[in-house]
C-alpha cells in the first residue's frame, strides 16, 4: 500500500509531461530541476567548494571535525538529468551525518555524452583521488553512494576497480536495461516502464552497449569482488526487483550485503526530505553504514 505522502507525489507527477512524449525538452527540464533545487533549504557544512578532478567537475563537502576517508556521491536522474546543484541539499545532509568528506561528481550525461562517458568520468575521479587525495586533504579509504542511475555508476566503479572502495551504498539502483523484473509491471507507481526504457535509450550508444556489464552490471561475472554493500529499494518502484536481485546475487557470491526495502515508498523519495518522512532515516542508514566501512567496525563499538 502506498504511503499517503507517496500517493500524493504520484498524483502530482501524473500531471507532469512524460520524457518520452514528442517534443519533450531535456534542456528545459534540467533547468527547471535546478530552479526547484535552488529553493530548497540547505544545511550549513563547514567546507563546500568546487574542484576539478583531472577534468571532471566535482563538489567537495567537508563537515566540521571530518574524519579521514571520503565518500564519492553519484547523483541519480536516469543518467540524463540532475547535477551537483540539484543534489546539493541532499549531499549536505549526508556529509553532516556521515562525519567524513563527500565528493559529489558532475559526470557527463546523455544524450550529449553517451555511454561510457559517465563511468569513465567516475574512473577518472577515483584515479585522481588515489593520486591527489592526500594533497586535497582527502586521504584515507574511499567508499561510494549513488541513487538510481548513480547507484548503477557506483556499482560499475567498484566492479571496474576491485579493491578501490571499502563500501557501497546503493539507493534504488538502476541496473537492468531489459526491465525484466515483474516490478516494472506491478509496482510502477509514478515511473512507468516506457520511461525506464527511454532513459536506457538515451544512455546507450548502441544496442551492444545494452549488454555490456559496465552499463548492465547484473551481467558482470565479478560481483564477488565487491566490498560490503547496502542496497535499498522502495516497495512501489519499478526498479525494486532488480535491486533485490542484486542483493541475492551478492549474497550467493559471498559478499557482505544488506538489503532494505522501504515499505510504501516510491522511486526518488530519498532526496526529498520536505516531502517524504522516510528520507531522513534513510540518510542516517546510509551514513551509518558507510561510516562503519570507512572507520572499520571496531570504531563504532
Amino acid at each position: 500500500m502506498l504511503h499517503p505522502q507517496a500517493r500524493a507525489a504520484v498524483e502530482a507527477y501524473a500531471h507532469e509531461p512524460k520524457v518520452y512524449a514528442q517534443g519533450y525538452d531535456v534542456a528545459d527540464a534540467r533547468e527547471a530541476a535546478r530552479r526547484a533545487a535552488a529553493g530548497q533549504p540547505r544545511e550549513a557544512v563547514a567546507e563546500v567548494r568546487d574542484l576539478d578532478a583531472a577534468g571532471v567537475p566535482c563538489r567537495l563537502y567537508r563537515p566540521e571535525g571530518s574524519l579521514p576517508g571520503v565518500v564519492v556521491h553519484l547523483h541519480g536522474g536516469g543518467f540524463v538529468f540532475n547535477d551537483v546543484e540539484v543534489h546539493d541539499a541532499a549531499v549536505r545532509r549526508l556529509a553532516n551525518r556521515l562525519g567524513h568528506a563527500v565528493l559529489s561528481v558532475d559526470y557527463r550525461r546523455p544524450p550529449e555524452h553517451r555511454f561510457p562517458a559517465a563511468p569513465d568520468d567516475v574512473s577518472t575521479v577515483l584515479a585522481w583521488l588515489a593520486a591527489h587525495g592526500d594533497a586535497e586533504g582527502l586521504g584515507g579509504p574511499v567508499a561510494a553512494h549513488g541513487d538510481s542511475a548513480g547507484g548503477n555508476l557506483a556499482l560499475v566503479a567498484a566492479l571496474r576497480h576491485p579493491g578501490a572502495l571499502v563500501g557501497l551504498a546503493l539507493t534504488y539502483p538502476y541496473l537492468d536495461p531489459e526491465c525484466a523484473g515483474a516490478s516494472h509491471r506491478t509496482a510502477a507507481d509514478g515511473f512507468d516502464e516506457a520511461e525506464a526504457r527511454w532513459y536506457w535509450e538515451q544512455y546507450a550508444a548502441s544496442e551492444e552497449d545494452l549488454r555490456h556489464p559496465d552499463l548492465a552490471p547484473l551481467r558482470s561475472e565479478s560481483l564477488h569482488t565487491l566490498p560490503p554493500t547496502l542496497v535499498t529499494t522502495a516497495e512501489h518502484d519499478p526498479l525494486r526487483d532488480e535491486g533485490e536481485l542484486l542483493v541475492t546475487r551478492l549474497a550467493e557470491a559471498g559478499v557482505a550485503v544488506t538489503g532494505t526495502r522501504y515499505l510504501g515508498q516510491v522511486h526518488g523519495y530519498w532526496r526529498h526530505w520536505d516531502v517524504f518522512d522516510a528520507a531522513a532515516p534513510h540518510t542516517a542508514a546510509i551514513a551509518g553504514f558507510l561510516a562503519e566501512q570507512l572507520r572499520g567496525p571496531r570504531a563504532l563499538v
